[in-house]
């Protein structure tokens, strides 16, 4: 993978890519070294502890957050199939789109250019309500079950690992130096169109979903009420700052560079040369039924436009070059795809070629910024705004599920 690839990757604020690189490989490391030097401040074995948790905690979350919901969406496909149906089959095409797409539509507009597809869409058609409940189950499955473990049980396991090192701590120093909590204390626990939207929720959709779940989970299992407000502080905070700040901030970044083509389209050779020949073929307006003719025309199905708006998943073909039928094609997004581009062809015809080296160059900067200024708010700025409210509302420095009990009154 070459490095325009990597930089295009991470950032694509709609996949999970720049959620792997700020939490496995920025935010956890940053923040388990944060909460150890915090507790050190009061306590060396309280911090190893903290530390310890927040090792377990963190990675044992990642590894369930991004492999647990496409390991479930997985299962629940196979599942479906078994059943005799195509999960590709998007709900919204039942809410017909009156002459540019719905199951109808595209059951007699594609009944002979893509017969098998079409398949799927009437036995779809003909077992909706299965249909629709079993991509209800699917979704409930996908964010219930990580939800679940990463909410209540993986939060049981660490407390109740944590007490068994206090426990060993104290057989080992005969002075109880430090009154930790009670053991006991670390083991307890104090249809229709939601399903259409559901079933369309992206891999980051369903993480967004199933961290909102689990940050309940985390203040539910609190070990004492110090603990419950520490945890929906820096709960809040995460989700915040991994599912909408990245956005806002690429916003920004892109207004002040004005480029919002991704490097890779920048970096294409056959891209640069069309638009220096006024060969680059567009759809003739964003109107939506201008935009699917040209996706339909199998004279397209080569030219760049396809070729990256199916590569951003923008649209999705058969491997024939004919349109998925099963599939909904969200218009808007479509419509702004074909505009950038066409912006970006219009500028580059007076901006010469160092235009399109200005433009990349800027592109992989904003996603460098972008990706590098999340990660700081969240590895760095998002602990230490933690640490004041913390010691704001407990008077410490220390971890307040581990701090002794005189600490967490």
């Amino acid at each position: 993978m070459t490095l325009v690839n990597i930089i295009s990757a991470i950032g694509n604020n709609s996949s999970v890519y720049p959620l792997i690189v700020r939490d496995c490989g920025i935010e956890v490391p940053t923040k388990i070294a944060l909460t150890y030097n915090q507790n050190k401040k009061e306590s060396k074995d309280i911090a190893y502890l903290a530390a310890r948790e927040r090792f377990l905690d963190e990675y044992a979350t990642s590894a369930v957050w991004l492999g647990g919901i496409p390991l479930v969406g997985w299962a629940c496909d196979k599942f479906i199939k078994a059943k005799g149906l195509n999960p590709k089959v998007n709900l919204k095409l039942f809410k017909e789109e009156v002459g540019v797409q719905g199951i109808e539509y595209n059951i007699k507009k594609f009944k002979e250019t893509a017969p098998d597809a079409v398949k799927d869409l009437l036995k779809a058609k003909e077992n909706k309500k299965l249909y629709e409940k079993l991509l209800a189950g699917k979704f409930a499955a996908s964010t219930a079950i990580p939800i679940l473990f990463m909410g209540f049980i993986l939060p049981k396991m660490v407390f109740a690992s944590s007490a068994k090192k206090i426990a060993e701590q104290r057989q080992k120093e005969q002075q109880q130096q430090i009154n930790f909590v009670q053991k006991d204390k670390f083991i307890s626990f104090t249809g229709g169109n939601w399903i259409t939207k559901a079933a369309n929720f992206s891999a980051q959709d369903k993480m967004a979903v199933t961290d909102g779940g689990y940050a309940v989970g985390r203040v539910v299992t609190a070990r004492n009420k110090n603990e419950t407000y520490d945890i929906a502080f820096k709960m809040a905070g995460m989700m915040f700052l991994n599912f909408v700040a990245p956005k806002w901030i690429e916003k920004v970044l892109n207004k002040l560079t004005g480029v919002e083509l991704d490097p890779i389209i920048l970096a294409d050779k056959n891209f640069v040369s069309q638009i220096k020949d006024n060969t680059l073929k567009l759809p003739k307006s964003s109107d939506a039924k201008d935009l699917l003719e040209f996706v339909d025309n199998i004279n397209n199905k080569d030219t760049l436009f396809i070729k990256y708006a199916k590569k951003f998943g923008k649209i999705t073909m058969l491997d024939n070059g004919v349109r998925d039928p099963r599939a909904y094609v969200d218009i808007k997004n479509l419509a702004k795809f074909r505009n950038d581009l066409e912006n970006f062809a219009k500028k580059a015809l007076t901006g010469g070629e160092k235009l399109f080296k200005n433009a990349r160059v800027a592109k992989s900067a904003n996603i460098l910024t972008n990706i590098g200024l999340s990660s700081f708010l969240l590895a760095y700025a998002l602990p230490k705004a933690q640490f004041a409210f913390r010691k704001l509302i407990t008077g410490s420095d220390l971890e307040p599920g581990l701090a002794p009990a005189n600490k967490n009154v």
